[in-house]
């Protein structure tokens, strides 16, 4: 597995920009390259449950939070798959890519914020990762200036 990184400066507090990334309301307008439709479910502890999911809220990934320090950094773990409400987190497909990582870091700095993305990723997924993380960093970046 590869690790990808993904940066962008944004003009406003790191606060801000955390709200962006995880509000309900704003977080499927930047994660929209990613699927169109696409929802997170978490209940915020670290080891416990967090699910990306479409709008079914049936399909997606199953994730734990590994380390969280609001509004510094933010790192899940991927641990399995969602499939009609079932969870997935031993097949051999899943065992393929189970524990990568995918983090998140805020760095600001006289009301500048930098944004970095980390992400563990095969690369049959990188153009996907790409597409999304250079899109939707961007949709971060004119929600939190705006």
């Amino acid at each position: 597995m590869k690790k990808l990184k993904y940066q962008i400066e944004i003009d406003a507090p790191a606060e801000k920009i955390w709200d962006i990334l995880w509000n309900e309301k704003t977080y499927s307008q930047w994660t929209y390259y990613f699927s169109p439709d696409s929802n997170m479910v978490t209940d915020w502890q670290v080891g416990g449950k967090t699910y990306f999911t479409d709008s079914s809220k049936k399909n997606g990934m199953v994730s734990t939070i590994e380390r969280i320090e609001e509004p510094k950094h933010l790192i899940f773990k991927h641990i399995g798959e969602l499939h009609n409400g079932v969870e997935d987190v031993d097949s051999e497909k899943v065992k393929a890519w189970n524990g990568s990582l995918e983090a998140y870091y805020l760095e600001e700095n006289n009301g500048k914020t930098t944004l970095k993305v980390e992400v563990d990723s095969n690369d049959e997924f990188k153009d996907m990762f790409d597409n999304g993380f250079n899109k939707g960093l961007e949709v971060i970046k004119n929600l939190s200036e705006n």
